[in-house]
C-alpha cells in the first residue's frame, strides 16, 4: 500500500533538502535585496499595468518544471515577465481606491510570521500567537479610545481577520442566529438587514452566504445634503415598515469613510434607532477608522459605545500589510456559538477549562497567520506619535490637492473632502451637457492613467461621474501630489483644446 507502480521508477530524491538552512539564508538575501531594489525603482514601472489580458501564459511554459532551476533564473523571470503585469499599488504616484500601506517594520514581522509558519487555530497549538494578538486588539481598542466592552480586560474582545468581508460575514451570522433562537430557524426568510447605498458590496455579499433573501436587503438612499451619509430618519422609517410587515430587523451596517466618497455615517444616531429594534449593529471603519487614533478624529466613532461590533484595515492606513483586519466585538459568545467548533482532535484542558481564547472559533475558518506580530513591530518600532503624524501627513497631502482643484475654475468638488480623499470632476462650462462632461471626465481618467505616471479611480456617486483622489501610498510626497495636478491639468488642457 502506498508504494510506485511497478513501471515507474522511484525518483532520485537522495540530495533533495527542502529546507537547506544555507541556501536559504543566501537566497533570503537575495531576495531582500530584490525586494529592496523593486521599492527603489518602483517609479520607473507605470503605475497601472500596461499588458493584456492572457499576457502571461504566452510568457510561461504550459507544465511545471520536472528538475529544479537556478533560483537567480526565477528572480529573473520575476522582474521580466511578473512585474510587467503587476499594478504598483505601493507606488508614490498610486491614488487609487484607498491605499495599502507598508513599512520596514511590517515587512520584519511578516517575514517572522512567514518563517515561524505558526498555525494559531486555537491557544494549544500556539499560545504566543493567541496571547499577543489579544494583546494588540486591546492596544488598538486603547488608541481608539474604545470602552473596555470592546475589549478582553472586560466581556469583550477582538481578533485579527484577513478582511473587512470576513468581518462582517461573521457578525452577520452571529445576529441571524441571535434572531432565529427566538422566531425559529423557519423563520430565516423573515430576517432583514439595512445599510446605506453607500455601503461596501462586501454585505451584499455576506447576506448571499449567510442566507438572506436579497429581497430583504434594505439599500436606503443616501442624498447629496446629508454628504451621503445614512439618514437615522430614513432609517428608522425603513425598520418600522418592516416590523409593521412582519419582518424581523436583524443587523445594521452603518460606515466611517464609505468608498465612493469617504462619507461617514452618524454612528450614535444609528445606534440609537437600531437599538430600540434589538438590531445588531457593525460599524465598517475599514480605511477612516485608522485616522480616529487621532484626537481630532476620534468624533467620527462617537456612539460607538452603544454599538455591537466594529471593524478596521490597518492594511490601508496603519502601514501593515496585506492583510490585516481588526474587528472587535462586545460579546464574542454570540460569534463562537455560532462559528465554533471542538472536534475530539483539537480538545485540550485549557480549552475545556474556557481559560484562553482559541481563535478558531471567531472566524470562517481553522487555519490562521501569526499577523499580530506585524501590528506589535509596527506599534513598537514607531510608536503612537509616529502613526499619527504619518495620517495627518496624508490629509495635509489632501487639502493641498483640494485646494489645486478649487484654483482651476474648469473644475469642482463634488463632495467635501473627507480624511485624505478627494472627489472631483472637469465641469467645463454651462454649454455642455451633462452627458458630455461625463465623457470628458472618463476621457480625463483613461488618458492620465493609460500614460502610466499616475493611476487614479472613479465612482458615480448621487448619479454624477466622479473623480477620487486618494492619497496615502507609504511613499507618496508633496511632489508627487503636485506633478499628479499638474498631470490631471495638463491632460485637461489637451481635451479642452480638442474640441
Amino acid at each position: 500500500m502506498g508504494s510506485l507502480p511497478a513501471n515507474i521508477p522511484e525518483p532520485e530524491l537522495k540530495d533533495f533538502n527542502p529546507l537547506d538552512l544555507e541556501e536559504l539564508r543566501k537566497q533570503a538575501y537575495q531576495t531582500v535585496d530584490f525586494i529592496v531594489d523593486y521599492y527603489k525603482n518602483i517609479e520607473s514601472y507605470p503605475v497601472l499595468s500596461q499588458v493584456n489580458p492572457g499576457y502571461l501564459r504566452t510568457q510561461l511554459p504550459e507544465s511545471a518544471p520536472n528538475k529544479p532551476e537556478p533560483f537567480e533564473t526565477i528572480l529573473k523571470d520575476v522582474q521580466n515577465v511578473i512585474i510587467p503585469g503587476m499594478t504598483h499599488w505601493l507606488s508614490p504616484n498610486f491614488f487609487a481606491y484607498f491605499p495599502a500601506t507598508v513599512s520596514s517594520a511590517a515587512f520584519l514581522g511578516e517575514m517572522l510570521c512567514t518563517g515561524f509558519n505558526s498555525v494559531g487555530f486555537n491557544w494549544l497549538a500556539s499560545p504566543a500567537s493567541t496571547e499577543l494578538e489579544s494583546v494588540v486588539m486591546d492596544w488598538l481598542a486603547r488608541l481608539l479610545k474604545l470602552p473596555t466592552s470592546f475589549m478582553f480586560s472586560d466581556t469583550g474582545g477582538g481578533v485579527i481577520h484577513g478582511t473587512t468581508s470576513e468581518a462582517i460575514l461573521c457578525t452577520l451570522v452571529a445576529s441571524r442566529d441571535r434572531a432565529l433562537e427566538t422566531i425559529c430557524d423557519e423563520n430565516i426568510a423573515k430576517l432583514v438587514v439595512y445599510s446605506s447605498d453607500q455601503t461596501h458590496s462586501t454585505l451584499a455579499k455576506a447576506c448571499k452566504i449567510a442566507g438572506i433573501l436579497p429581497r430583504n436587503v434594505r439599500v436606503i438612499p443616501t442624498s447629496k445634503e446629508d454628504n451621503f451619509a445614512l439618514s437615522p430618519t430614513n432609517l428608522r422609517t425603513t425598520i418600522e415598515a418592516d416590523v409593521e410587515a412582519g419582518l424581523t430587523p436583524i443587523y445594521l451596517c452603518a460606515t466611517v469613510g464609505t468608498t465612493s466618497s469617504n462619507a461617514v455615517d452618524p454612528v450614535g444616531q444609528l445606534a440609537d434607532v437600531a437599538n430600540g429594534f434589538g438590531v445588531w449593529v457593525h460599524v465598517d471603519a475599514a480605511y477612516a477608522g485608522s485616522a480616529c487614533i487621532c484626537p481630532e478624529f476620534r468624533h467620527f466613532i462617537d456612539g460607538i459605545e452603544r454599538v455591537d461590533s466594529l471593524s478596521l484595515s490597518p492594511h490601508k492606513w496603519l502601514l501593515t500589510y496585506l492583510d490585516c483586519c481588526c474587528l472587535w466585538v462586545k460579546q464574542p459568545i454570540l460569534i463562537t456559538k455560532v462559528l465554533g467548533c471542538n472536534p475530539e482532535f483539537l480538545k485540550n484542558k485549557p480549552t475545556e477549562l474556557n481559560s484562553v481564547v482559541d481563535y478558531k472559533d471567531w472566524q470562517v475558518g481553522y487555519g490562521r497567520r501569526f499577523r499580530a506580530l506585524r501590528l506589535w513591530f509596527v506599534f513598537r518600532s514607531y510608536g503612537v506619535a509616529n502613526l499619527q503624524s504619518h495620517i495627518r501627513s496624508d490629509i495635509r497631502m489632501a487639502e493641498m490637492f483640494e485646494g489645486f482643484v478649487k484654483s482651476d475654475p474648469r473644475f469642482e468638488i463634488v463632495i467635501p473632502r473627507q480624511f485624505a480623499l478627494v472627489c472631483f470632476r472637469l465641469t467645463l462650462s454651462d454649454e455642455y451637457e451633462p452627458e458630455l462632461v461625463e465623457l470628458f471626465n472618463q476621457d480625463l481618467l483613461d488618458r492620465v492613467n493609460s500614460g502610466g505616471k499616475m493611476y487614479m479611480t472613479h465612482t458615480v456617486i448621487g448619479g454624477t461621474y466622479v473623480l477620487r483622489f486618494a492619497v496615502g501610498s507609504t511613499a507618496t510626497k508633496e511632489h508627487h501630489v503636485s506633478a499628479a495636478w499638474n498631470l490631471i491639468k495638463e491632460t485637461a488642457d489637451m481635451l479642452v483644446g480638442e474640441c
